[in-house]
C-alpha cells in the first residue's frame, strides 16, 4: 500500500515539473522571443483563454485566436518581457504570478505610441491536458498598463465628504 502512495507522488510531482516547465516555456517562447507559430505546439486546438478577448470582445479559443492577440500585443510592445515570479503546480493545474514590462512603440493595441513603458502585474492559472493548455483563466492589470500609456484616468484623491 505505502509503495502504491508513494509512486502516486512521484508521478504526482513529475507531472506538476512537466505543466510548471510547459508554462515557463510558454512565457518565454510565445511572449519574451514572440514566437507565434509556439502557440500552436502549447495551447490546444479547443484551448480557453477565460479574461482575453479579441476585438469583437468574444473570449479567446484555439490557437487561431490567440495568435493574432500576441501579434497584436507584441507589435503595441515589441521590447515585452514577462518575468515569472511564482509557479504553483497541483495536478493538471498551474498558478502562474508574474511582471510584465514593455514599451508602447507600436499601434497592435489600436493606441498610437506614447513611447511609454509600462510595468504590470498578472496571474495566469491554466489546466493543462496531454501537454497542452486546454483553458486558462488570466487576470492581468491592463487597467494599470492603460493608465500608464495615458489611454485611462488614474485614480484621484477625492476630499473627504462633509459630515
Amino acid at each position: 500500500m505505502k509503495a502504491n502512495i508513494t509512486g502516486a507522488l512521484i508521478m504526482e510531482k513529475a507531472m506538476s515539473n512537466c505543466n510548471k516547465a510547459l508554462m515557463h516555456r510558454w512565457f518565454e517562447e510565445v511572449w519574451n522571443e514572440g514566437r507565434a507559430e509556439a502557440v500552436d505546439e502549447m495551447f490546444a486546438h479547443d484551448g480557453i483563454a477565460h479574461g482575453l478577448v479579441d476585438e469583437h470582445g468574444k473570449e479567446l479559443s484555439g490557437p487561431a485566436a490567440f495568435k493574432p492577440f500576441v501579434v497584436n500585443f507584441r507589435r503595441a510592445f515589441p521590447d515585452i518581457e514577462v518575468i515569472i515570479e511564482d509557479t504553483i503546480a497541483e495536478d493538471d493545474e498551474v498558478a502562474v504570478r508574474c511582471r510584465v514590462r514593455g514599451t508602447h512603440l507600436g499601434e497592435g493595441i489600436n493606441l498610437a505610441p506614447t513611447q511609454h513603458s509600462v510595468e504590470f502585474t498578472g496571474i495566469c492559472i491554466t489546466r493543462i491536458k496531454d501537454g497542452k493548455i486546454v483553458e486558462a483563466w488570466n487576470n492581468f492589470d491592463f487597467m494599470s498598463m492603460f493608465q500608464q500609456i495615458d489611454a485611462a484616468q488614474r485614480p484621484t484623491s477625492s476630499p473627504a465628504p462633509e459630515a
